[in-house]
């Protein structure tokens, strides 16, 4: 049976996420529920009583169908931290498996049960372009040849067999999400709010970025606008680095001068996280997103940090 057909405005029922304890995944939950959805969370331990969670093994391959039988939507956040960790080659082999053997779950269980779900959103990064310098990237341009780059090609290309159902699949291509409460920016504050904030190195590689405000809106908006395929979750304002150091620090009133050398995080991160993190970027813009109808709430970095700095 092929997955039910797009009906907007109908309020969907039961969502089942997994990834739902990261940044982006307590936020959603959290809008979900606050929205008067039923949401159910895939978990990795013994579940609490209620029905709000279930149990699944994406190591073993084990995920009841009944979960997935009769959702109304699935959404997928799972994946192991990109710069939790130095990139070692055990970890290089995390951060590719967690993704592949969890995105791979779903899609499978998906395209098995009977009665399947409206829509599949399935994380991806907007790391799948790799470095291209100044041009302006949309939903057509090509994969990357990054480290970074390959596990996006492999993750989205795991989604396939919920697509091939006849399941609307959108592939989440997020950016660098901004939000004081963690992430990129929590990390960056304490500096900035002593004035010890600055830029890296030159600090003329792009920056993509959304606010978690407008993380939450557009998954919230794919699950019922008719959109398939990769969508880029970045503001359509990108900005380099340098233009994002100075707007940060005229928000925060404080100076931010000094150019932070790369020596010190390629020393303290390894070259090759160093340089996907904070040294190389993409520009890119949210083609599809705007195309289907959503409206940012942020669409300038100025705006989306007084918002969340109450500035």
């Amino acid at each position: 049976m092929h997955g039910r057909p797009f009906a907007p405005n109908v309020r969907l029922v039961r969502i089942v996420i997994s990834g739902s304890s990261g940044l982006i995944g307590t936020a959603l939950v959290a809008r979900l529920r606050a929205d008067g959805h039923t949401v159910v969370r895939l978990v990795r331990r013994p579940t609490a009583a209620g029905g709000s969670e279930a149990e699944w093994n994406p190591a073993a391959g084990t995920l009841d169908p009944a979960v997935i039988d009769g959702a109304d939507a699935v959404i997928n956040l799972s994946g192991a931290g990109i710069g939790d960790k130095r990139w070692s080659d055990s970890y290089k082999a995390e951060l590719l498996s967690s993704r592949l053997l969890t995105t791979g779950l779903l899609a499978r269980t998906i395209a098995a049960v009977d009665h399947k779900p409206s829509v599949f959103l399935s994380g991806s990064a907007i790391g799948w372009y790799g470095p291209c310098g100044d041009e302006q990237l949309d939903e057509t341009a090509p994969a990357g040849s990054t480290f970074l780059a390959d596990i996006c090609v492999q993750w989205e290309a795991a989604a396939n067999p919920a697509a091939e159902a006849g399941v609307r699949t959108a592939l989440l291509r997020t950016g660098i999400v901004l939000t004081p409460k963690g992430g990129a920016l929590k990390k960056q504050l304490p500096l900035f709010k002593i004035g010890a904030g600055g830029k890296f190195a030159k600090g003329n590689q792009w920056q993509s970025w959304i606010s978690l405000d407008d993380e939450i809106g557009a998954i919230c908006h794919l699950l019922t606008a008719p959109v398939a395929g990769p969508v880029n979750l970045t503001a359509p304002n990108p900005v380099t680095n340098l233009e994002f150091t100075k707007v940060l620090a005229a928000v925060l009133k404080r100076p931010a001068v000094l150019p932070i050398p790369s020596f010190g995080p390629k020393l303290l991160l390894g070259d090759e996280l160093a340089a996907a993190l904070l040294f190389t970027g993409q520009r890119v813009v949210p083609a599809a997103l705007q195309a289907s109808g959503y409206v940012f709430q942020h669409p300038t970095l100025e705006s989306a940090l007084r918002a969340m700095l109450g500035k």
